[in-house]
């Protein structure tokens, strides 16, 4: 037999060595290893013989739940690519994306596919087409009418190699058009051993999966994944509640969840003296955490319980990783220094180059920074994805071709390295604001600001053209400070930032009432959307 090299081959493995373990618990019911192994060969069969073959790209927009889970086990299972995108990024960008990655086939609910049949997604590409749940004679074929005609014999692994793509997970667009990040099965393997190795999971372990695509790695790591009762798209809007439930009734160790689902299940549970008692380790990522939301959610945590923030992106993951208790140690946010995300992992090669807007075509000793210079972040591991599918220029942009045909990715992220070898995030390379005295990097001179026990966060902008940009900080406040209070905080920030080097040409102070932050994660903050705010907002002299 030949040996299945994707991530469902785990699935398999576990079916045979513990078949009664729970693989699946979500709202309405549970699964066990044997059953979604089984279900998922029918599902690998059923889709071959509805016109699914090795190579197809296959957008997958399904609800997190059994079927999205079976239904891309089933599609690594054939050698078919799936295709993963957010669909909160927007009809628009929806529209863009879909047409730019070519797609075969479309596996996706009901209001997928009305929204596929209004808007003209893939319109004249898309061959099959699978719904998941009612009115499917409309669209399509049915998900439970591809379980049926499957052959109901066992499903032989198709000859597909390491390095051949794997899928295409879309990224989530917060610089721009999302791109499409080609991934290869070798790129899984590898992330799913850093995962294991630095986190150190151990077999039979219950993850509360709030991040529905990290689900997909539970298998290979031997994990029971739990989807709680939630809007996956809106995890900063969560209700506390319904996730401090789910991780007592399943007995949850693990959980992963964006920077704003913390927050808001720390601010619901520190001052209730919430007890998450089961709870081993906690992974939040997406954008920068703040301390006080680390020291929030680690108070309901038991005292052996880590929360780490590691580092990466779509095209790399992970990168690097610290704990909650370094962070607080290690201090930094509140004087500018950035944010510590830890030392690269094993097996992960980093450097910090001189900052350029421009390609690179090759790699030379004297792009290297010392260690305290900021500079912009390249990464390169067998983790890393070499190509983003159809877009030669991103590509020119942002990979460094080696002589030994290695690849090299340029993070779009700015950062340094200290003595100790540790990386601290600076922030986005396209959000730097050059101004005539200087350059300005967004995370170092928002930490001075958001230490301020009003402030709910800050954004830097720069209001003009480089290289005379006008540096503006966007202020969101907690929601409980009044309107009458802003002008006594405009003040004390302005002070804070006047006792700091990089932070006193700050001398404009505008109040937003909610930034606008992207679906993944509902974490990262839309600069370019705040500057043109502030933009207009400076030139009406309206503050």
């Amino acid at each position: 037999m030949r040996e299945d090299p994707t991530i469902a081959s785990h699935v398999t493995r576990l079916a045979q060595e513990c078949p009664s373990q729970t693989a699946l618990i979500y709202p309405g019911g549970q699964m066990s290893y044997r059953e979604l192994e089984e279900t998922s060969v029918r599902c690998a069969q059923g889709l071959l013989k509805a016109g699914i073959s090795p190579g197809v790209r296959s957008v997958l927009m399904v609800k997190p739940g059994p079927e999205l889970m079976v239904l891309a086990f089933a599609l690594f299972r054939i050698g078919a690519i799936p295709v993963l995108v957010d669909p909160g990024m927007g009809w628009t960008k929806l529209k863009q994306c879909l047409a730019e990655v070519l797609p075969e086939a479309f596996i996706g609910t009901t209001i997928a596919h009305i929204a596929r049949v209004v808007l003209g997604w893939g319109k004249g590409l898309i061959k099959t087409r699978i719904v998941v749940g009612p009115m499917a004679p409309l669209f399509g074929t049915s998900y439970l009418k591809v379980l049926q005609t499957a052959d109901h014999g066992d499903h032989q692994p198709c000859d597909i190699s390491l390095d051949a793509p794997a899928a295409v997970v879309f990224t989530s667009g917060s610089t721009g058009l999302p791109k499409g990040v080609v991934y290869t099965h070798r790129m899984f393997n590898e992330q799913v051993r850093l995962l294991r190795d630095t986190f150190r999971i151990e077999p039979g372990e219950v993850d509360l999966a709030t991040f529905p695509l990290f689900a997909l790695f539970d298998p290979a790591l031997r994990m029971t994944t739990v989807f709680p009762k939630m809007d996956f798209t809106r995890p900063g809007q969560v209700d506390p509640r319904a996730i401090i439930g789910a991780i007592r009734r399943s007995g949850a160790t693990h959980m992963f969840g964006s920077p704003a689902l913390l927050d808001k299940v720390g601010r619901f549970g520190e001052p209730r003296k919430v007890e998450l008692s089961s709870l081993k380790r906690v992974l939040s990522a997406g954008a920068p955490v703040a301390p006080a939301v680390l020291e929030r959610f680690a108070s309901m945590l038991p005292p052996n319980a880590q929360i780490h923030t590691p580092y990466g992106a779509t095209e790399a993951l992970p990168v690097s990783s610290i704990s909650h208790r370094e962070v607080l140690e290690a201090g930094g946010s509140a004087q500018g220094k950035g944010t510590c995300v830890g030392r690269p992992l094993e097996g992960v090669q980093v450097a910090v180059i001189k900052t350029s807007d421009d390609p690179l075509e090759s790699w030379t000793a004297d792009l290297i920074v010392e260690p305290g210079v900021v500079g912009e972040l390249v990464v390169w591991g067998d983790n890393v994805s070499t190509e983003y599918f159809r877009r030669p220029e991103a590509n020119r942009l942002a990979k460094i071709p080696m002589p030994d045909g290695q690849v090299r990715h340029r993070m779009g992220d700015l950062g340094y390295l200290d003595e100790s070898g540790r990386i601290w995030f600076c922030g986005r390379k396209s959000h730097r604001v050059i101004t005539s005295s200087g350059t300005l990097y967004t995370v170092p001179c928002e930490g001075v600001f958001n230490s301020h026990p009003d402030v709910y966060r800050t954004a830097l902008v720069g209001v003009g053209n480089p290289p005379n940009q006008a540096p503006v900080l966007c202020v969101e406040v907690e929601k409980n400070v009044k309107r009458r209070h802003l002008g006594r905080i405009r003040q004390e920030l302005l002070e804070l930032g006047s006792g700091h080097d990089h932070t006193r040409v700050i001398h404009t102070v505008l109040f937003h009432p909610a930034f606008p932050v992207d679906i993944r994660h509902n974490a990262k903050i839309f600069r370019e959307k705040l500057a043109i705010w502030a933009t207009d907002r400076i030139g009406s002299k309206h503050s």
